[in-house]
């Protein structure tokens, strides 16, 4: 999870610049996109650079404390820049920092002048067509999801073949680490008949990819068509009827929320990409009570053992934090073991970090950082390996990939493999957009290398 740059440039000569700083996961990008659609109207066409912006926004995570540390060191640059420019600049703090430390954004940074939180950002055109400058004006301490979505524009500015689709927000898992649910509410799911018009308006604009996001997105309970409650299985086969739209991805999601019909679909549904963000953060029994996350390991290797059954191609990614209050280092080879047996093809990992509010942040037992350091390093230079030998396992296969964009050297494009890998073709530019059986050559830590294959090939 990383940094994501300001959004495409769109529009032609709108006078309004914006500008908008996404961290954390992808349905803050979702989000940063609606906001830039909401905006849009009011004549604000995003820039790339911040220091020709008229209004700034910040989007932020709260799940780790450096997260929010870095919000507040950008808002110090903003102050800043927004002096040079004789406070010609708007400053807006978005996301889940928002939500968490509204009061306390306000009081550290007098330059910010709205508060947002991430169920309220359709209500930033009406706080900016205000007469009265709205400093000082926090929004958004409720959840009321189905207000938010139902105000958005039905057009999404989007560029490009690939998009994400938030279908639901919030979290009632509590795990004790997380500040989630108390930042975007209860669990909340999108009606069906909502999902389907907004994937539709996607592949009329050329998206040919979707990733359904939520935080924990395998819970999806959606109103259906006849009202009674979808599930994500039947979302995901009703997307895959939808023209033009040939693949599907859905993240995050939750061991205990992997209904049968869902593992089914992995093995049914040719929409349905063969890559799996399956987080478990600990190998750990003891640890995963503390962290209330109402699964085992005996569970969760169980469920990675079915799906494979179904669909023995699967690749999976994971999550996992190291240095949980009370992990000891028998507790840590534990989750080693299970990185071991699983063999993910790639991982997010990251030491523990307490967050105010959350039962965890006051537990005993916490691990020095040092010795939570170390054990990252050992982790992380394990799922590296891991990630290294799926990449390569791939060589001398011919997959399916969807070109994206231009690459860096002459008629050269960039592609996505099923695996989620970037796959980097010579000679297919003129290809963008499409899904082209691909030769792969070279696997590499973090790509692929691929040829196209000549029509005498495919013909022999």
């Amino acid at each position: 999870m990383t940094d994501t740059e300001t959004l495409p440039r769109t529009g032609a000569g709108a006078p309004k610049r914006l500008f908008i700083k996404t961290y954390g996961c992808q349905m803050n990008v979702y989000d940063s996109e609606r906001m830039a659609d909401v905006l849009r109207p009011l004549g604000y066409a995003p820039t790339e650079t911040v220091e020709d912006a008229d209004f700034v926004i910040l989007n932020t995570c709260h799940i780790r404390e450096k997260a929010a540390e870095k919000v507040y060191s950008e808002l110090g640059k903003l102050r800043i820049l927004k002096e040079e420019k004789s406070g010609a600049m708007t400053i807006a703090v978005a996301g889940c920092v928002a939500q968490a430390e509204g009061e306390e954004i306000m009081r550290r940074q007098p330059a910010v002048d709205l508060v947002v939180g991430p169920q309220a950002y359709h209500q930033l055109p009406e706080l900016l067509t205000r007469t009265a400058r709205a400093r000082g004006e926090r929004i958004g301490a409720d959840f009321a999801p189905v207000d938010k979505f139902d105000a958005l524009p039905k057009a999404r500015g989007i560029q490009g073949v690939t998009a994400f689709l938030t279908v639901q927000e919030g979290c009632d898992k509590f795990c004790t680490f997380c500040v989630v649910p108390y930042t975007r509410g209860a669990e909340w799911s999108r009606p069906v008949a909502a999902i389907l018009d907004e994937a539709r308006s996607l592949a009329d604009q050329g998206v040919r990819e979707i990733t359904l996001l939520g935080q924990n997105v395998n819970a999806y309970d959606g109103a259906g068509p006849d009202g009674t409650p979808s599930s994500l299985a039947r979302l995901a086969w009703a997307l895959a009827d939808i023209p033009g739209l040939d693949r599907i991805r859905y993240t995050t999601s939750h061991p205990n929320d992997m209904g049968e019909d869902l593992i089914a679909a992995h093995g049914e549904l040719d929409a349905l990409m063969p890559y799996l963000h399956l987080p478990v953060q600990s190998g750990s029994d003891r640890i995963l009570r503390l962290m209330n996350r109402k699964h085992g390991r005996a569970k969760y290797l169980d469920l990675v053992e079915r799906l494979r059954t179904v669909r023995p191609d699967l690749a999976l990614s994971g999550d996992f934090i190291v240095g949980f209050p009370g992990e000891t280092e028998a507790d840590f080879e534990a989750t080693m073991e299970l990185v071991r047996e699983v063999r993910y093809a790639s991982a997010f990992s990251f030491m523990y970090s307490p967050r105010p509010g959350t039962p965890a942040a006051t537990m005993g037992a916490q691990v020095p950082a040092e010795v939570s350091r170390e054990r990252l390093h050992r982790l992380q230079a394990l799922l590296l390996e891991q990630q290294v030998v799926f990449n390569a396992s791939q060589a001398g296969r011919v997959l399916p990939v969807l070109f994206e964009k231009a690459g860096r050297h002459d008629a050269q494009a960039i592609g996505r493999s099923p695996y989620l890998q970037s796959v980097h073709v010579e000679d297919a530019r003129d290809l963008i957009g499409q899904i082209v059986e691909v030769e792969i050559t070279a696997g590499q830590q973090n790509s692929l290398k691929g040829r196209l294959i000549p029509r005498s090939e495919q013909a022999a």
